[in-house]
């Protein structure tokens, strides 16, 4: 048997080896560290850094399941996301689909394009509260775009907002969807934020959704009112009531009736200015001329209409709607204003009537009582004649195509003379002489809005029972279903609560300043928008909510 025996290599040949190990080691590390932290999502501030080997299935941008390629000579790496969370605004979106994807952020380069012209508005709006370049009606998409589109289904103050490779749509049925939509993105990338990738399919529950200030008591400036619109409108507020006539003031100029107006008023240019400016966030500005009573202002210039009761003694407030002459003069001031405030919504009060607190009417004010039967036949009594009067100037405002409302204790339980079918219930308070309980209105068919005085009346100083609500009352106590005290109406009631409003009451006017208003109503504000867009409970708490809201603004 013979032995081979191991010859050294080569002195070059080692050389050649050593070189080509140490290029196979290098090779190695490369290919691990490119696998291992080469991978970084880098599109936004909730990316966190992810991984991937060949021949492992990852999830592609839009969420589907995709193979990874077979491994090649010189691998090169890609980039993955994390699922993306839905957007924190107020209010809530109430649907969020999750993607994979960067998101989106607005820049100076990048455009904002609409596909109707009569979306320029809108897009005129974000693009400039987003520092963007408006670029209007183009057919071309480019990187960093939001477009603006209308059509799809749903009502028509529905919209989808979709993130997805590095662009926003912004879509809706109407302008008005589309602008809520334009909300939502701007209030998801504020202070430097990321909208993120996915679709939010969103709605609100009630199509009516207000703020009402007494501007008759306290004079509010007009470029107060026109920064609480820019509130309501990111808030997605969809009405402004203005309630500026009563016992203390009337207080927008008149042409009609120029002899009303008191000294600190608004013009009707500006009044036209804060219409226009409502109308741009679509906000409706709801006018309240409140009748029969709460005309003190009225009445100081025309004593002659006052009513007065079987002794002389003057009711304050309360015109004498016996006389042809006070009809006149209310229709002369309904006419002239329904061309200044051209919206949909008229709100004509009939609340507190002082014909009506007293226990024996007819014979408090003989005059009524014999105006009722003579118009009403022999059994008539007062509460016909009010129920009249309010029927009347709800014919005046008809002819001028408005849906009209009236609070809820202009609705008297024993007149024989019915309220006309289309006024709405603007249900405010169970606390008044005959003041009947909601289920009376709905099931009898009414449309109802809520007003509830328990959490929705700001009433400055807090007289009477009144205190200053707060959000976190509303937001954890209050929906729409709650129309009086703290107790709900039937489910089955849902669809006739039309939405709500939250009111600012000036009582006692010098009580706080115009800023400490704004700062008082703030948080009320954010949750009554929130309870009315979706009147489910919210997902975050309320202390979670208040951080929400300081950080939007």
């Amino acid at each position: 048997m013979s032995r081979h025996r191991h010859r050294r290599p080569a002195p070059r040949k080692k050389a050649r080896e050593r070189v080509a190990l140490r290029a196979l080691i290098a090779g190695g590390l490369v290919a691990a560290l490119g696998a291992g932290v080469g991978l970084w999502a880098s599109g936004g501030d909730d990316s966190t850094p992810t991984a991937s080997a060949a021949g492992q299935t990852s999830r592609s941008a839009s969420g589907g399941e995709r193979s990874a390629a077979a491994p090649s000579a010189s691998p090169r790496p890609s980039r993955t996301y994390p699922l993306s969370t839905a957007p924190r605004t107020i209010p809530a979106v109430r649907g969020f689909t999750a993607a994979r994807g960067p998101g989106w952020r607005p820049a100076a380069g990048h455009r904002v394009v609409v596909t109707d012209p009569r979306l320029a508005d809108e897009g005129r709006l974000i693009a400039g509260e987003l520092g963007m370049s408006y670029a209007g009606q183009k057919g071309d998409s480019r990187s960093g775009d939001l477009r603006l589109t209308l059509g799809g289904g749903g009502g028509a103050e529905s919209y989808t907002l979709t993130v997805r490779d590095g662009r926003v749509t912004v879509s809706g049925p109407s302008d008005a969807g589309v602008f809520y939509g334009t909300r939502t993105l701007k209030q998801e990338v504020r202070k430097g934020g990321t909208a993120p990738e996915g679709v939010v399919k969103d709605a609100p529950a009630k199509p009516q959704r207000a703020f009402s200030l007494d501007i008759a008591r306290k004079y509010f400036s007009p470029g107060w009112i026109e920064d609480r619109i820019r509130e309501l409108g990111d808030l997605k507020y969809n009405q402004f009531g203005l309630h500026f006539s009563d016992d203390q003031a009337f207080r927008i100029e008149s042409d009609t009736h120029p002899e009303i107006v008191a000294a600190q008023h608004l013009t009707k240019a500006q009044v036209k200015q804060i219409v226009d400016l409502a109308a741009s966030r679509h906000i409706t500005v709801v006018p309240e001329i409140d009748s029969p009573g709460h005309l003190g202002a009225v009445l100081a210039a025309h004593p002659e209409l006052q009513l007065r009761n079987v002794n002389g003694v003057a009711r304050r407030g309360a015109i004498d709607i016996s006389k042809d002459a006070s009809a006149k003069l209310l229709d002369d001031l309904l006419g002239e204003y329904a061309g200044l405030f051209p919206g949909a919504q008229w709100h004509l009060g009939g609340d507190e009537y002082q014909a009506l607190t007293v226990s024996n009417p007819a014979a408090s004010f003989p005059q009524l009582a014999a105006a009722a039967r003579q118009r009403y036949g022999s059994g008539a009594g007062v509460a016909d004649l009010a129920t009249g009067w309010l029927n009347d100037r709800a014919d005046t405002i008809r002819a001028h195509d408005r849906t009209m409302r009236v609070w809820n204790d202009g609705f008297f339980r024993n007149s024989t003379v019915k309220p006309a079918s289309d006024l709405v219930v603007a249900y405010w308070t169970g606390k008044e002489i005959g003041a009947r309980v909601p289920a009376e209105y709905l099931s009898a068919g009414r449309k109802v809005l809520n007003y509830n005085d328990e959490y929705l009346y700001y009433v400055l100083g807090e007289p009477q029972t009144f205190v200053y609500p707060t959000g976190q009352r509303i937001y954890e106590q209050w929906t729409p279903r709650v129309l009086r005290g703290r107790t709900p109406v039937s489910s089955a009631y849902d669809a006739q609560i039309l939405g709500g409003s939250f009111s600012v009451w000036c009582d006692l006017a010098n009580s706080q300043t115009q800023d400490q208003v704004a700062a008082g109503i703030r948080m009320p504000l954010r949750a009554t928008s929130q309870k009315l867009w979706d009147a489910r409970t919210p997902a975050l708490t309320w202390a979670q909510f208040r951080t929400l809201a300081g950080r939007l603004g």
